[in-house]
């Protein structure tokens, strides 16, 4: 097994001929044109991979990957499938032909994947003369204002690949951009979307994907998604490399057993066993194109993210038409399933004429379907601009008096427990958020509702049992018991066993009701079997009726006293005991009616 290098994937984006597979070819000597009809017509239809390995100034080896994409018009949805999960891109410009549509088109679908990082390449620089390319590069450069690629410091660099000129001064650029980049997110729950899938012989089922996130290791058991289809890892190669484990960032083979390859499709995505589901509605915010018509309510549209393409229609927060060069927040109904998280990108296309219209991010994927527009407009508003933190205070506060596990949490961000446990800590310590039990948050607010709704239904004087009250209130069990805890800690609720009751305005220590509750039971352990009446014990101990019916309960409810008849007289379960024992020893004699009575 070889050790792990590091590794930047980069996708090609351009016009259709305008040598993007030639250059990939020409830095790596790898033709990525595999496919029979893509010999035939000379033109790239589906996506292509290539990758070849530098050496960092240091000395370390550095891999870098290319994803090659369609420049055809009709081959869009392709080249989403490969734009989707790189994190770079090396866009391609024929010198001969200076900007086209699909150049226009790439660059647009890059900015809306919110890829940063990247190069321009003027290919073919041998067929024009020196001033041509010149004029060129000067409109590309013009092109590229305002865009990630016309940042300062972006290379814009001429290339032949024919004579050679030039390749040196991209493979340098290229060791900068894989210097620059970061492996994965280390935050983030394993994901790798699939954009392959083939049977090798006398292996089985191979898919092959970037590894977004995570680590994967031989012997692992994943999930693949849409359908949570368990599936063992048998193998897996980086770069036709065999190794035990692979990190994010790198293109990736996976070797799977528990399926047929047949049974896999590009848009499928390998997850950690139950992390991430797919969802088929999410809450998102949309840029238009302004070269985009504008987008109505209720309009179906193509919807692609990472290596998924779907139908989906989409739902406007107040109905009215988003304007080409807007942006606005929308909720999006997808016909198929897609793994996606909060952050994830995405590009809309319509259907005729096709054509990008736009892209965005995603910012729920659970939907609360019973909240009002109004309410969830307002709760996006606020997540959209909000620090991580932020993010994770909101979600919990929306589940109000409920809470959400850290389960349940690390599914709805994305994030693993470990890292939702450092970006909560600040909160938890300060008291806006409270874990309770086993990794239940719950939101201050939600606390204080869930309190407020359970002193509302108290009465003074009243006792209500706990479990009627949790009945009333919908509560699940371990927010009851928090909140009953709290409420006692606070001095709103007294707590007798099972019995609840609103504080008095006395403000009575809980020590007293004690001692009370104690001198009653005395009474009845020094009265033996001759007890008195309920309200004898009253007016010995000068309590209110409904008071002494209250510790009556209580000492019933513990088996301190046992009812005699009727709700007045009671005997403690210790003279009972002692009665016991003397009739027991009189086992096989007689005993007239006389003698029992003397015996009681």
């Amino acid at each position: 097994m070889t050790n792990l290098s590091k590794s930047i994937v980069i996708g090609t984006a351009g016009h259709i001929d305008h040598g993007k597979t030639t250059l990939v070819r020409a830095l790596t000597g790898i033709d990525t044109d595999r496919l029979p009809e893509e010999k035939r017509r000379g033109i790239t239809i589906d996506l292509g991979f290539a990758s070849f390995e530098m050496q960092a100034p240091d000395g370390s080896p550095l891999r870098i990957s290319f994803v090659d994409v369609p420049g055809h018009s009709l081959f869009v949805r392709n080249m989403l499938a490969g734009a989707g999960c790189v994190p770079a891109v090396m866009l391609v410009v024929a010198a001969n032909e200076g900007i086209m549509p699909q150049t226009v088109e790439h660059l647009a679908i890059c900015e809306l994947l919110g890829i940063s990082q990247g190069l321009t390449v003027i290919t073919k620089a041998d067929t024009v003369n020196a001033s041509q390319l010149l004029e060129v590069m000067a409109s590309v450069e013009t092109f590229l204002e305002g865009t990630f690629l016309g940042k300062s410091g972006a290379a814009i660099l001429p290339v032949s690949a024919a004579t050679g000129e030039g390749l040196e001064a991209v493979r340098a650029e290229l060791l900068k951009l894989g210097l620059w980049s970061s492996v994965g997110n280390s935050d983030a729950l394993m994901r790798m979307p699939l954009d392959r899938a083939f049977v090798m012989k006398g292996f089985g089922a191979v898919v092959t994907g970037t590894l977004m996130s995570g680590t994967i290791h031989i012997g692992q058991t994943l999930h693949l998604e849409p359908g949570r289809r368990a599936v063992r890892v048998r193998g897996l190669q980086t770069h036709g490399q065999p190794h035990q484990l692979v990190q994010s960032g790198s293109r990736v083979a996976v070797n799977l057993s528990g399926i047929d390859a047949t049974q896999v499709q590009r848009g499928q995505t390998l997850v950690s066993p139950n992390a991430l589901s797919s969802v088929d509605m999410i809450d998102v915010e949309v840029r238009l194109l302004q070269s985009s018509p504008a987008l109505k309510h209720r309009a179906s549209i193509h919807f692609h993210a990472f290596t998924s393409e779907t139908m989906a229609r989409i739902s406007l927060f107040g109905y009215e038409a988003v304007q080409p060069g807007t942006v606005r927040l929308m909720r999006i109904k997808l016909t198929e399933p897609v793994v996606l998280v909060p952050g994830d990108r995405f590009v809309l296309r319509q259907p005729l004429p096709a054509g990008t219209i736009g892209g965005g991010r995603v910012l729920d994927t659970q939907p609360e379907l019973r909240q009002r527009n109004a309410a969830t407009f307002a709760w996006l508003e606020q997540l959209k601009t909000a620090s991580p933190a932020q993010q994770i205070a909101l979600r919990v506060g929306r589940r109000n008096t409920n809470g959400i596990s850290l389960g349940a949490l690390s599914a709805e961000t994305g994030l693993t427990v470990d890292a939702l446990r450092r970006h909560i800590r600040p909160a938890l310590n300060c008291g806006d958020l409270l874990s309770i039990f086993a990794d239940l948050i719950l939101s201050r607010e939600g606390l204080l509702a869930a309190a407020g709704s359970i002193t509302s239904s108290l009465e003074t004087g009243r006792q209500v049992k706990s479990s009627e009250l949790r009945s009333q209130k919908e509560l699940v069990p371990e927010v009851f018991e928090f909140v009953l805890g709290f409420l006692e800690r606070e001095r709103k609720v007294r707590l007798s066993g099972e019995l609840v009751t609103i504080y008095d305005a006395t403000g009575e220590s809980s020590n007293a009701a004690t001692e009370r509750l104690a001198a009653v039971a005395n009474a009845y352990r020094a009265a033996g079997l001759a007890a008195p009446l309920v309200s004898e014990l009253a007016q010995k101990f000068n309590l209110s009726e409904t008071e002494m019916r209250r510790l009556v309960t209580l000492l019933q409810r513990d088996k301190t006293i046992v009812r005699m008849g009727n709700d007045n007289l009671f005997i403690h379960s210790d003279a009972l005991n002692e009665l016991t024992t003397k009739v027991t020893q009189l086992r096989g004699s007689l005993i007239n009616v006389g003698s029992f009575k003397h015996l009681t």
